[in-house]
Formats: structure tokens, sequence, C-alpha cells
């Protein structure tokens, strides 16, 4: 009898002491105000994963994240993939038991991949503020991806210093308004490059790198611009075949390119996009090709945001006196559906936090600079001058280049034009071979992807 009234008091022990301590947790959370748990019993359930693509705002995705889980209790882990291969990281992690929750595709073609992964957005909060379906993707009535930034690319330039160079007695283009189509461009350019010195520059453009960090400006953003000349003039939207209609137009934009440069073309596998962005923050070089994305790079340094503009990429094809700058989206959030149920709603509840937030909109417009597509921004636009270039070319009725190189047949395509680029520019391969890569391989990569 004495024994079993022992271990009925060391029960009784146990039993309080296991109350005690699960009570301290309890308030030690409410404690640390952690969002869901702080002033109720409630416990925060689910946990996010996002693989961002963009390794330039990868700090203030981490600092977002940071502040969601201290409001919430939800865990959010950020990864960031470095430039250039996200694809086989995305591949990578999606094998592993802990998946990312959230992920990325690049459109249509990216899609492709990744669709059996996505789950439906249709009833999400994060749908239901898009401003439009144009951004997002559906097949049927199946929402499997929304772009979350709309972004603007062109010719970043130096207003300061090209007003000095129009200044000069021989310069033949006397003004920005003049600056308006590729003949104009090229005599800017080699003008600029013949009075380098004198200018106080290295050369009229930045280096065109051909390392992962900046191939992608010339695989991917500049051979958007033959590519959409030949949709449009065969008024297609896309092909399982290009037939390289304005490739001599982007040979003589991307001779200018490595010609009036601030390197020889045969130092270009070694320049990086830090060197590029270094480059023009610090008024070596007058133009720079690059995103409104690129702000955050190039700011507060030696040249002020009033002299920050952005021209349209101009290649010599007849009526370009009217183009205005590329502008899209290849960037949209999916999520994946074989995340727990837990997981999947505390994913879709950060994201309708990041994009309705005081926190999240003010991160994403003014620390991201990011233009969004979604209505609860009216209030939240970017101080990026960049940003309000791409507005007056569209509020003076320029047309927007459209953003084709989603409709690219894969990344191996990207990776064999940005080689053959590069052995051209160094000398050591032909433009033929740039051709053929563009040309031939489209084919045969549209044929790969597509399974024929």
């Amino acid at each position: 009898m004495k024994r079993k009234n022992q271990w009925i008091a060391i029960s009784l022990t146990i039993i309080m002491a296991a109350s005690l301590f699960a009570g301290c947790g309890k308030n030690n959370a409410g404690n640390n105000g952690t969002g869901n748990n702080q002033g109720n019993d409630k416990e925060a359930s689910g946990k996010v994963y996002y693989l961002n693509f963009k390794p330039e705002q990868a700090d203030q995705w981490k600092d977002l994240a940071e502040d969601y889980t201290k409001e919430t209790g939800v865990p959010v882990d950020v990864q960031t993939a470095a430039s250039g291969t996200y694809e086989a990281q995305l591949k990578s992690e999606m094998a592993k038991n802990e998946a990312p929750t959230l992920f990325q595709v690049n459109g249509p073609a990216g899609l492709k991949n990744w669709k059996d992964y996505c789950y439906d957005l249709k009833d999400s909060d994060v749908y239901k503020k898009l401003k439009s379906d144009d951004f997002a993707l559906k097949e049927g009535d199946a929402v499997l991806g929304v772009a979350y930034v709309i972004e603007t690319y062109g010719l970043i330039y130096n207003r300061d210093i090209l007003e000095e160079y129009f200044a000069m007695d021989d310069s033949e283009i006397k003004s920005l308004d003049q600056l308006n189509n590729f003949q104009a461009l090229k005599k800017v350019a080699d003008g600029i490059q013949a009075h380098k010195e004198q200018l106080g520059v290295e050369g009229a453009f930045t280096s065109a790198g051909m390392d992962s960090s900046s191939d992608w400006r010339f695989k991917t953003h500049l051979a958007n611009i033959p590519i959409y000349y030949e949709y449009k003039q065969d008024g297609i939207t896309s092909t399982e075949a290009i037939k390289g209609t304005y490739l001599d137009n982007y040979k003589q934009i991307f001779d200018l390119y490595i010609t009036d440069s601030t390197c020889d073309p045969g130092m270009i596998s070694s320049k990086t996009g830090e060197d590029a962005a270094s480059e023009f923050a610090l008024g070596e070089a007058v133009f720079y090709q690059n995103g409104t994305w690129a702000y955050n790079d190039i700011k507060d340094n030696e040249v002020e945001d009033q002299d920050m503009g952005m021209l349209p990429i101009y290649i010599g094809v007849e009526g370009e006196e009217n183009q205005g700058l590329c502008t899209g989206s290849e960037n949209y959030w999916c999520v994946n559906k074989n995340a727990s149920k837990e997981n999947i709603k505390a994913t879709l509840d950060f994201l309708n936090w990041v994009i309705s937030s005081d926190e999240g909109r003010e991160t994403l417009s003014e620390d991201m600079g990011f233009i969004t597509p979604f209505t609860t921004f009216e209030d939240y636009l970017p101080e990026n001058p960049l940003v309000k270039a791409g507005n007056e070319y569209t509020e003076a009725g320029k047309t927007p280049v459209s953003w084709n190189f989603t409709t690219m047949p894969s990344e191996n395509w990207k990776n064999g034009v940005g080689n053959a680029l590069l052995e051209y520019a160094q000398g050591t391969g032909s433009w033929d071979a740039v051709k053929t890569a563009f040309v031939d391989r489209w084919a045969e990569e549209y044929k790969a992807a597509n399974g024929q």
C-alpha cells in the first residue's frame, strides 16, 4: 500500500511538472509577440518555404520573412538561387522531403515543366486582387500562377554626360528627342567613344559581360527584340520554328555594344553583371542595357536620380521611332500543391500579407522597386526614375515591346545563343554560328520540349 501511494505521488508530480512546462511555453510565445499566439491560445500552424528567383532582392525577402514570422509565429524560410541556376535548383529542391511551398515560373514556357506541381489559385486572395487575368497563368478555369511584378527594360542612360556630348561642335545628334532610332544611337555612341577622354568616360556602353550574372541581358533580353518584330510581322505570338528575320538587326546592335564599350571584346568572358552596374554607377559609361530592377544596384553613386533615364533598344527596324520600352513579366508565383494543407494555407496567407500589409507593400514598391499588378498597390509606387521613364513613353503613346522570351523554347536554347555570341565577340566564332544557334536550335529545342 505504501509503495502504491508512492507511485501515485510520483505520477502527480510528473503531471504537474508537465502542465507547468506547457504553460510556460505558451506564455513565452505570447510574450515574444508572435502574432497569432499573442493574446490567445491559438498556436501558429504551417510553414512557408520560398525559393526566390531574384538574387538582387534576396536580402529584402529575408527581412520581410523574418518580420512576418515575428508578427504571426509562422516560420518563413527564403532561399535564393544563384543567377542563371534557378531551374536546376528548383528541380533539386522539389525532389526533397522539405520542398518549396512557394516557387516561380517564367511564363507559359516555364509553366510546362511545373504545371503538375501548381496549386489552383482561383479561390485565393492573391488571385482575387490581381488587376486582370492578363497577369495570370491559366489552364482552363485553373489559375496556376500569378505575376507579382511588371518590369521594364531598355537602355539606361546618363543624361548629364549625354547633354555634354550633345553640346559638342561635331555632334550630329543634339537632343534626346532626336535619339529615337538605331542610326541616331550609333552616331551618338560612336561620337562618345571618339571623345571618351574629353567626356571622362571609359566607353559609350558598359561591358557586355557574358558570365551567368550578365549574359541573360543579351541571350534573352536583347534577343527578345528581333523575336518581337518577327512575331509582329507574321501576326503570331509564338512559333515552333523561328525564321530569324531580324537577325541582321540583332547583329548590328550587339556589334555596337561590344565596339563602343568600356572594354575590348576579347575581355567580355571575364566581365560580370556587377562590373557593368559599377561602370554605369560610377559614370564610366553612358549606356547600360538593363531594367527597372537595376535601380537599387546603381543608385546613390555618381549618377544622380535626375540624370537617370531609359531609352528603347533600337535595332534599326522601320517605324521604331514609335517604339516604347520592353514591358512585361516573367515572374509568376506558384504554390506547391504537393505541400501539406497546413503549409499551403500558410503560404497563401503569407502571400496575401505581402500584397496587403503596409510593410509588405512598402517593401515590394520602395525597397524592391517593383510595379505590381495588384489592386492593393494604388498608393504604393516606387521612387524609381527608371519606372518613371517607362511611364513617360506609355503616356507619349509609344508602343511597348512585349516580353516574348517566355516563348523561347528552353534554357538550352538561350545558352546556345549566349555561347555563340561570346565566341563571335571574342573572334573565335562566326556570326553564322549565332544564326545556327538562334534558328536551327530553336526548332530542335521546341520539339524536345514538346516531346516530338
